[in-house]
């Protein structure tokens, strides 16, 4: 079976205090994430959220962090 994965579409983008923000949709999955940079520290991560919480979670990115298991 052959298999074409296709590039994400970015939705939105934005850069505040060294951290860039950018929301992205899989239209083959139809998944949404968040892919964070800073530049400060050169920490970047990315996050997959429900469609439901995209504009929110990119508005808050860190606040979609879950906590580390103790």
């Amino acid at each position: 079976m052959n298999q074409t994965l296709t590039m994400p579409r970015e939705l939105d983008h934005r850069e505040s205090d060294g951290v860039s923000v950018t929301l992205l949709w899989y239209e083959d999955s139809d998944r949404v994430t968040i892919h964070v940079v800073d530049s400060d520290t050169g920490e970047e991560f990315d996050l997959e959220v429900a469609g439901r919480d995209a504009l929110d979670a990119f508005r808050h990115p860190y606040a979609y962090i879950l906590p580390a298991a103790a």
